[in-house]
């Protein structure tokens, strides 16, 4: 197992990571790329606690998600069942799991000191912080993507589902953007990744 985590995770958080797993008897399964989601976590009908995990993500993003989703497994052990899947118990078990994390030798310098931000209220997903998200996705391998913040007003772009969209003006911290086929306007996040198409 320690050898499969250190493929995937930073190399002071495999053995801490490693004594999670173990503790919290979970069954880890590291899957092809979901666009919908990083990971997620399901008690199985056999009782077993299933954590599942994209094989893509960037070895701090990668860590990051294994937290997020052990948090659900003891937040809900410790508060029952009945709690928000991301309310306040879930954020308070969140910080707690991930503070011995937060340190130079596992995060790199420039993302500590958002990193120490983001976890002073976690949200669901890191991609709503804006700034943590960038700073991390750095850390991916390269595409050939842009983000929404990126592209200039008016020109179209392509996202994971192949439906096309004209980036409108920011509102707020989102972009209105308008699919051209229903003429429906959506909000995308700034770094939101998406293929820039040639007018």
């Amino acid at each position: 197992m320690n050898e499969t985590l250190s493929k995937y995770l930073p190399e002071h958080a495999v053995i801490p990571c490693f004594e999670l797993i173990v503790a919290n008897e979970v069954h880890l399964k590291i899957v092809n790329e979901r666009m919908t989601r990083h990971g997620d976590y399901r008690k199985g009908s056999n009782g077993k606690h299933e954590i599942t995990i994209n094989s893509s993500l960037n070895k701090y993003k990668f860590l990051m998600t294994l937290i997020h989703e052990i948090a659900h497994l003891v937040a809900f052990k410790k508060f029952g069942r009945n709690i928000k899947p991301h309310g306040n118990e879930w954020k308070y078990t969140f910080q707690q799991l991930m503070v011995p994390f937060i340190r130079p030798e596992i995060f790199p310098n420039t993302v500590l000191p958002l990193m120490a931000r983001h976890f002073k209220n976690p949200t669901a997903s890191s991609d709503t912080d804006a700034t943590l998200s960038l700073a991390l996705k750095q850390f991916d391998a390269s595409n050939d993507k842009n983000y929404i913040f990126e592209i200039p007003y008016g020109s179209l772009f392509r996202i994971h589902n192949g439906k096309i969209f004209k980036k409108g003006a920011l509102r707020v911290k989102r972009y209105e953007c308008e699919e051209v086929s229903s003429r429906r306007v959506y909000l995308f996040n700034p770094n939101a990744e998406v293929e820039l198409l040639p007018h």
